[in-house]
């Protein structure tokens, strides 16, 4: 896992974050003096798992270090279902491999984790509280910041924009559904 500081001194750890998601699905927790929500979200859009403000506690960060690498491992493959396909989006599950239009689609852990429990409760609306207790655990669960960037990380790159697939249930949640 990395523990990305945002203040570098020579380049701007926000480029750092965005570099690292081009070729990594490794856990991040960003660390910062900057108490900002803006921040925070931006931190979360670039693939940030956690973003813990500075001065921290060893025990916070333990504690925020351990969640992270819990939740990277959670969803794991279960059930009959091997694979889902939908028009040019095809997911095997058994690999965590995403493709859309043939071409592989990189997904952070806690993005894939996020589609694949949209996918695998296709139809039905997963509330938000639902959805934060199984991504980030239930000391987060009132945290929406954090939901809303991911859904939108992963609308942009299922190329989803206007929303066909995973579509807002407005003050319940978030719904996938099969085009067409």
């Amino acid at each position: 896992m990395v523990l990305l500081d945002i203040g570098l001194p020579d380049i701007d750890g926000f480029e750092v974050l965005r570099q690292v998601r081009f070729f990594s699905d490794v856990p991040i927790i960003v660390e910062t003096v900057e108490d900002m929500e803006t921040e925070r979200v931006r931190g979360l859009e670039l693939g940030a798992d956690d973003y813990i403000i500075k001065p921290f506690s060893y025990i916070e960060l333990l504690a925020r270090v351990k969640a992270v690498l819990r939740r990277s491992q959670r969803v794991e493959f279960k059930g009959d279902e091997t694979s889902f396909v939908s028009g040019n989006l095809k997911i095997n599950f058994a690999t965590r491999e995403v493709h859309l239009n043939d071409e592989v689609v990189r997904l952070t852990p806690t993005e894939y984790k996020l589609l694949y429990l949209l996918v695998r409760n296709r139809g039905q609306v997963l509330t938000q509280r639902k959805l934060m207790h199984e991504i980030w655990g239930e000391d987060y669960i009132e945290n929406t910041d954090y939901l809303r960037a991911y859904i939108r990380r992963l609308r942009d790159k299922l190329q989803d924009d206007p929303p066909q697939r995973i579509l807002t249930e407005h003050g319940l949640g978030y719904r996938f559904v099969t085009p067409g």
